[in-house]
């Protein structure tokens, strides 16, 4: 079960984007049982809440405790923080090597695999292109 999250009322009224980068990704391939390692970089705007900067990094954590594939892991990080935020301008991108592709088959040794999920304010490239000139 998720650790709890407090949230808090943005009583200071803080409206422009806060960025938490290379956060640890540790987690499994679902199909191969492989490590996953990597890191996941998160922002968000607040409206109304925002939370403990070390509560992204425990959500990001808790998901990554499970047998995984990347591209839901992006969406459940970023699903979770739009719940406890209430709302929609979130992105989450992970980059990670999958040691399923660097020790099986093909077994490229330098390939890393990206995703992005986001919403809200995110949708739109400018504010995109904000959070990448962060990390």
């Amino acid at each position: 079960k998720l650790p709890k999250v407090s949230s808090f009322e943005n009583k200071y009224g803080y409206k422009k984007m806060l960025v938490e980068s290379n956060i640890s990704v540790d987690s499994t391939c679902e199909h191969h049982f492989l490590p996953i390692t990597g890191h996941a970089h998160v922002g968000y705007i607040p409206e109304g809440y925002v939370i403990g900067l070390s509560k992204i990094n425990r959500i990001v954590d808790y998901y990554c405790h499970r047998p995984q594939v990347q591209e839901r892991l992006s969406m459940q990080i970023l699903k979770e923080l739009q719940k406890q935020l209430k709302t929609e301008s979130v992105i989450v991108i992970i980059t990670a090597k999958h040691l399923c592709v660097s020790s099986r088959g093909i077994q490229d040794k330098s390939s890393l695999t990206t995703t992005m999920e986001y919403g809200g304010a995110f949708s739109d490239q400018a504010t995109r292109d904000e959070f990448m000139a962060c990390l």
